[in-house]
């Protein structure tokens, strides 16, 4: 069966964004997602505790880990990955914790993007990241490094604000709608990316709902 997933979201786990557990599902429905990623920054806390609560949705949980080289997006990882190892010792880490590895946004603009340092020890390479700058280049660039490396290509938003999520996503055709099915699709190829770049005027709202919501503490 296709899922639709946005495979790149943060939550209100992460410091820096503004998306709660209601508004995550809210907008990914809103947007005709099947599923969601919840890859908040080094910590799993709240994507397993989201899946667990939300009932009538998909949660497939994770998190986008600070490697030495750059960020990289661990799924379904049954273990914490710590931070600042580099990006090999990383990906075999999530590999030991049951998961699977995705080079996220490898050739944007100040966002710990891991250029060089992507390989075919990864199970995939996000060249569709709806919030990636400038957009167009880090497509070409990733597109170019997925079919050199022989990766799996998927796509996310690296939403922080509600409205940005299912701007990138990944069509999967996996077995089940479930979290297994779905990783394992992604690892043997069995999946797409589509996406445009999140308007700029979202990312203005973003800062803004930012700023209001700091002033309020």
């Amino acid at each position: 069966m296709q899922i639709k997933a946005d495979l790149h979201v943060h939550t209100t786990y992460s410091k820096d964004s503004l998306i709660t557990p209601k508004d995550l599902v809210y907008y990914a429905k809103k947007r005709g997602l099947n599923a969601v990623a919840v890859t908040d920054h080094n910590t799993l806390e709240g994507s397993y505790k989201i899946a667990k609560e939300t009932k009538d949705f998909l949660i497939i949980p994770g998190m986008e880990v600070s490697s030495s080289d750059g960020h990289i997006v661990a799924l379904n990882v049954s273990e914490l990955v710590p931070r600042g190892l580099s990006a090999e010792v990383t990906v075999d880490r999530i590999h030991k914790a049951g998961g699977v590895a995705i080079a996220c946004h490898p050739f944007v603009f100040f966002k710990g993007s891991l250029k060089g340092k992507v390989c075919n020890t990864f199970d995939a390479i996000e060249v569709i990241n709806g919030r990636a700058f400038p957009f167009n280049r880090s497509v070409k660039k990733a597109q170019e490094t997925a079919q050199r490396l022989g990766l799996s290509r998927v796509g996310g938003t690296d939403a922080h604000y509600g409205p940005q999520i299912g701007s990138g996503y990944t069509v999967i055709d996996a077995a089940g709608p479930n979290v297994e099915a779905i990783t394992k699709a992604i690892v043997d190829g069995h999946c797409e990316p589509f996406g445009q770049p999140v308007p700029a005027i979202m990312n203005l709202e973003q800062e803004f709902q930012r700023i209001k919501r700091m002033l309020s503490i």
